[in-house]
């Protein structure tokens, strides 16, 4: 069993909190990222986990088993660093073995595995070489082979692919998510690109000032963030946030029955938001004006002034970027959200 159940964990350094009461389960065979800006706690929460940190309260469990004040060599976890951590005077071959080495596995299992891993990343005609022949990419090939060699259930990954350039990192995205998949390994990524959540994910956990704003499936914090920091840190552009004096409420919310076209706004002082997918260009709805259209070859990601507020509209329109050009906005009902003033969600049922 290789299903993680996390109670309550707290990592305190005197006064300081970075981890706080986090709590979440990871289901067996599944791929869970971490995912917030810096300094949110989510390489922390993975060195816990890995017992690269002590714990200063609650549970960490993987399977039946409370592995909270495990040694770490007995966790049976494996871990991918950011940095690679690579021994620059071994060979390809000798770096993916060293760990099977010290455990002293049998030689012919080894090699069995050895074969194996370098075949599942692409390595077989590089295992003589020394990490300094090789690209960034290559590097984090052998990385990856070394967690895979090891057999244990769980992985954990802690940035591999910040050092990489665009193209390669989409690349390592697609073969990471392969690799999970037909192994069958429980695995915690952390990163703070959304990209690599939204598209390799099971399951998001959205980490703020060391505790958890919202867990679920990526298309759930996508499309209804419990928060403004989850509707601000999902999307990019990010989803527009928007405070509507009551007439521009009205006609927002236009297809509102009368009674309830202000009262959002006017009871809860809280805001509105849209993804910018969902704001249409038209010859209706709220007067705007453009600030600046951005070109994108499939779409244009223009910026629009509501009054004194900015946000964004994207479009597969060419929207030529004529300075304050007048024009109109609108979105449909059921793609809005409500805040509260608290930053909060307000339920379905108030719209």
């Amino acid at each position: 069993m290789s299903r993680i159940e996390i109670r309550n964990l707290t990592k305190s350094w005197g006064p300081v909190k970075g981890v706080d009461q986090v709590s979440f389960a990871i289901p067996e065979k599944s791929l869970t990222v971490l995912l917030g800006p810096s300094g949110c706690g989510k390489s922390t929460v993975l060195r816990l986990i890995a017992g690269l940190e002590t714990v200063s309260s609650g549970t960490i469990c993987i399977g039946d088993k409370e592995i909270t004040h495990e040694d770490p060599a007995r966790r049976g976890v494996s871990m991918v660093f950011q940095s690679y951590a690579l021994f620059p005077h071994l060979s390809v071959r000798e770096n993916i073995l060293f760990g099977l080495k010290v455990r002293r596995v049998p030689k012919a299992k080894q090699q069995a595995r050895l074969a194996d891993a370098a075949r599942m990343v692409g390595l077989q005609d590089l295992l003589d070489r020394r990490p300094s022949q090789l690209s960034g990419g290559q590097r984090q090939r052998v990385a990856l082979a070394r967690a895979i060699v090891s057999r244990r259930r769980v992985c954990l990954m802690d940035e591999p692919l910040s050092n990489l350039d665009a193209k390669l990192r989409a690349e390592m995205r697609g073969e990471i998510h392969r690799l999970q998949k037909e192994i069958g390994l429980t695995m915690i990524y952390v990163t703070h690109d959304q990209v690599e959540a939204m598209t390799m994910a099971d399951q998001v956990i959205l980490l703020n000032s060391g505790r958890v704003e919202q867990a679920g499936p990526p298309y759930v914090l996508y499309d209804r963030p419990e928060t403004t920091f989850a509707a601000r840190f999902m999307g990019s552009p990010p989803m527009n946030l928007l405070t509507l004096n009551g007439e521009q409420a009205a006609a927002a919310l236009a297809d509102l029955p009368s009674d309830r076209k202000k009262e959002p706004f006017h009871r809860h002082q809280g805001m509105l938001g849209v993804r910018p997918e969902h704001v249409f260009i038209g010859d209706t709805g709220l007067p705007a004006r453009i600030v600046a259209a951005d070109y994108l070859g499939s779409e244009t990601i223009v910026r629009i002034r509501l009054d004194d507020q900015v946000l964004f509209a994207r479009t597969g329109k060419r929207i030529p970027p004529g300075p304050e050009a007048q024009i109109y906005i609108s979105w449909p009902r059921e793609a809005v959200c409500l805040f509260d003033k608290t930053g909060r969600r307000l339920p379905e049922n108030v719209l």
